[in-house]
């Protein structure tokens, strides 16, 4: 037997080897041929795989073979639907690069799948293009490229070509909105003069310079011979006057000949269209933004999640420059101190009768400062007008700038005590800031007209002075033609040196003047009041804190706060009077550019080193509107005094373009009579007949009239919409919530019944669990004493009979009872009863 058993044994080992080595064999012979086909299949899976989705995660080496075979993709080798698969999965990965900032993932992944994306790209949509009928596709992505690439840096380049933009984006971040949006306003102001001073420097004072007669050959271009001696002096020149008064700056050095040079220049036609356009101009700009500001804001803005908004959405993730990023936090602090001063106003509950009385009383005061500055002005302007009477050679400097000097200190100390009293009222930041506005807005408004009041009186003097003038000119001239034709009627006529040709007194190069010598004036005390009012006080309060009794930044004097109100009304009243006096001074637009580039430089300067953001930090108005009704009612006012003078005042007889005509617009009527058909003149007539102007003009009214109406009504229908969507919102989270608890209550009865149905199985198997805990506790406590549970056995060894369980008879009455569960309704199962026999007997 064991002999067989041995040869069997030695019989499965054979077979096993041979086995084994066939299997050997077959695997050498077969794997340069596995190596292939693996190769093949490689190569196939890649040709055929498209990556839309992610992959379950590979081995390195797996990674490794991947990259090796995907570098070895040739697309030629591509059928025409793994051609069309591949580009549809390179559109996919475009769209997928093109929509990742708003994928709600972390960044990690939006950054790992951005450059898996971006890599599978430039790959295969560069080799799409290679072989026959595909260099069209490759030459529309490589332009689409480079499309992409200039739409890019043009917006880079578009960006960077507006003005100031980084100066203003950092004032903002550490300054608020409010600041920011003076100097946004003074950035817009500054493109209008640059408007204007085109207009008025290409169209008026270089045709004169180049096409006009010279300086010396007629008298209105030669400074008089009385005045020669000082008209280059400093002090001449800084009041405009010698040389300067005699240039192409102001009104009286142009001639009134009709047409100059050799292009035949209508210069006065030229004088008073460019006089009338810069207004007209002025108008449509202003207009014109303020309705696209009340377009862009006429949606309203949706406060809902205000924070959330803020903490989620705030940050830019693109930011690679670290001052940019220190820009950008200060930027998003300051916004939250905005929007957390715009919910304490919200909510703030105040006594009424004490603010009442507290603003009524801040009115009051308000009122007196303005009634005292309006008559030191007229004080002031009458007593100029005493000095002029006996001569201004006689006084000193201080008498003869009085009226502009208290001007420009009215302007600067006014606006401080305003507020100061502002401090009594306690209104909301934004509307503080109108009331300051609109206060000193009356402030400059008064000076200004009580201004214009002193010059129109000065006017008047100059013209009595004009018709003495004229009429000793006269006489001058007949004496002297009488006397030349007396003596010898043959001789040639007497000729005179421009300088000692008398003439009249040029009350429109005065008024031009005025203005002139005011800009200046308020220039030179803005910049004054920069220097010290800010950079030496933030000097001293810098140097002097640690020496110092108590501490300054914190205390008197501290740094200055950026006055917003002051400098806004600043640059409208500036602005007003260089549309009042542009007219009569060619020169006041590019004086303005000018001065408006170094403000822009300096104020941006002393807002970053001398100032400190103000305590409470408001969000200003989105649309700046309030800034551009402000400019536009100066505007309005600006121009009457003009069209004033140029209706109703005769212009001087001996200087500027309108010399010998009764009105300076009949330079219209009279290019109508020489350069147009007689039929457009008479046609112009009857378009000009007052009988059809106030009609025009009534239904301008009419029609201005229907489009606010209806303008109105469109707001109140957007309000009405609003409140209904939000109504509709608040209805809809209600009904979500009724749902929910709905669901929830349903849910708790489920539960309740299933608990019911569980309960009378657990009364029923309690006693058995009971026991079968009892015989676990005994055994265990047997086990702990080393002796195992005794088990009951017969005298043979056999084990108990168990016995059979007992049927019972169920009545029909009881079989409901025990099956259902008491008005539940839901089918109880029933277990069958197990007789045990106990393993242990109890003694």
């Amino acid at each position: 037997m064991e002999e067989e058993e041995e040869e069997r044994n030695t019989k499965k080992k054979k077979k096993h080897g041979s086995a084994k080595r066939e299997r050997e064999e077959r695997e050498e012979d077969g794997g340069k041929r596995t190596v292939k086909e693996k190769a093949r299949e490689g190569r196939r899976r890649k040709h055929k795989r498209v990556e839309t989705s992610s992959e379950p995660e590979t081995s390195e080496e797996d990674e490794l073979k991947e990259e090796t075979e995907e570098s070895d993709v040739r697309p030629e080798s591509l059928t025409p639907e793994e051609l069309e698969m591949l580009k549809e999965a390179v559109e996919e990965k475009k769209k997928l690069v093109q929509g990742l900032r708003g994928k709600p993932w972390p960044m990690k992944k939006k950054l790992v799948t951005l450059r898996e994306s971006q890599e599978f790209v430039e790959k295969y949509e560069g080799a799409l293009g290679k072989g026959k009928g595909r260099k069209l596709y490759a030459y529309k992505v490589m332009m689409s490229k480079k499309w992409m690439k200039f739409q890019r840096d043009f917006e880079n380049f578009k960006t960077a070509c507006i003005p100031w933009e980084m100066k203003i984006k950092e004032i903002e971040s550490h300054f608020g909105s409010s600041v920011a949006s003076y100097f946004i306003f003074l950035r817009w102001m500054y493109g209008i003069n640059m408007i204007l001073f085109c207009l008025t420097f290409g169209l008026v004072m270089v045709p004169e310079a180049l096409m006009g007669r010279p300086y010396g050959t007629i008298p209105r271009k030669t400074v008089p011979r009385a005045e020669a001696p000082s008209a280059m002096d400093f002090a001449v020149l800084w009041d405009f006057g010698g040389y300067a008064q005699y240039s192409v700056l102001f009104y009286g050095y142009y001639n009134n000949q009709r047409a100059i040079g050799w292009l035949k220049f209508r210069m006065p036609l030229s004088y008073f269209l460019v006089g009338v356009g810069t207004v007209a101009y002025s108008y449509m700009v202003v207009i014109r933004t303020m309705a696209r500001n009340a377009n862009e804001s006429g949606v309203g803005d949706d406060n809902s999640f205000n924070f959330s908004w803020k903490i989620f959405t705030s940050w830019d993730y693109l930011i690679g420059n670290p001052e940019t990023a220190d820009n950008k936090f200060a930027s998003i602090t300051t916004s939250f101190k905005e929007a957390i001063l715009e919910e304490q106003e919200s909510r703030k509950d105040d006594n009424i009768h004490l603010t009442r009385f507290l603003r009524v009383l801040a009115n009051f005061l308000v009122l007196c400062c303005l009634a005292g500055s309006g008559y030191l002005i007229y004080f002031v302007v009458r007593r100029s007008q005493k000095f002029a009477l006996e001569g201004l050679e006689t006084h000193t400097w201080w008498e003869r700038n009085e009226v502009n000097m208290v001007m420009s200190l009215l302007g600067m100390f006014c606006p401080m005590l305003f507020d100061v009293i502002s401090a009594l009222e306690n209104y909301h930041p934004r509307v503080a800031l109108q009331w300051q506005l609109g206060r000193i807005f009356a402030l400059f408004l008064g000076n200004l007209y009580t201004f214009i009041i002193a010059l129109m009186d000065e006017i008047n003097l100059k013209r009595e002075e004009e018709k003495i003038i004229k009429f000793n000119i006269t006489t001058w001239e007949a004496s002297l033609y009488n006397a030349t034709g007396s003596e010898n009627s043959t001789a040639p006529p007497v000729t005179f040196h421009p300088a000692d040709v008398p003439r009249g007194p040029c009350w429109e190069t005065m008024v031009g003047q005025e203005f002139v010598r005011l800009i200046i004036s308020d220039t030179m005390t803005t910049y004054i009041t920069l220097l010290i009012g800010d950079f030496l006080r933030a000097v001293l309060v810098r140097f002097l804190n640690y020496c110092w009794c108590w501490d300054l930044e914190a205390g008197f004097p501290s740094y200055s706060e950026f006055d917003v109100s002051g400098n806004v009304l600043g640059l409208i009243f500036n602005q007003g009077m260089i549309w009042m006096g542009a007219f009569y001074a060619p020169c006041l637009p590019a004086l303005n550019v000018l001065r408006l580039h170094v403000s822009m430089y300096l104020q941006c300067w002393a807002v970053m080193c001398c100032n400190v953001p103000q305590e409470r930090v408001f969000k200003a108005s989105g649309s700046n509107n309030f800034y551009m009704a402000m400019l536009l009612v100066i505007l309005f006012l600006s121009t009457l005094p003009a069209i004033y003078t140029i209706v109703t005042i005769p212009p001087s007889f001996d200087c500027g373009p309108f010399s010998g005509k009764k009105r300076m617009f009949d330079v219209i009527q009279e290019t109508l009579e020489s350069d147009f058909p007689a039929w457009f003149s008479k046609v112009f007539s009857y378009a000009s007949n007052p009988g059809l102007v106030l009609p025009f003009i009534l239904l301008m009214v009419l029609a201005i009239y229907y489009l606010q109406s209806t303008s109105k009504s469109y707001k109140e229908a957007n309000v009405d919409l609003k409140k209904k969507l939000q109504t509709q919102n608040e209805e809809n989270k209600r009904k979500n919530k009724l749902a929910a608890l709905k669901a929830q209550t349903d849910l708790e009865e489920a539960r309740a019944a299933t608990q019911t149905a569980e309960r009378p199985k657990n009364n029923n198997a309690s006693p058995q669990r009971q026991h079968a805990e009892e015989e676990e506790d005994l055994g265990s406590s047997q086990r702990k004493n080393g002796r195992p549970p005794p088990s009951v056995r017969h005298q043979d060894g056999r084990p108990p009979a168990t016995r059979a369980p007992v049927p019972r008879t169920l009545h029909p009455e009881t079989h409901r009872s025990l099956g259902y569960l008491p008005g539940g309704g839901f089918p109880q199962q029933r277990e069958p009863r197990m007789h045990r026999v106990p393993s242990l007997q109890r003694h």
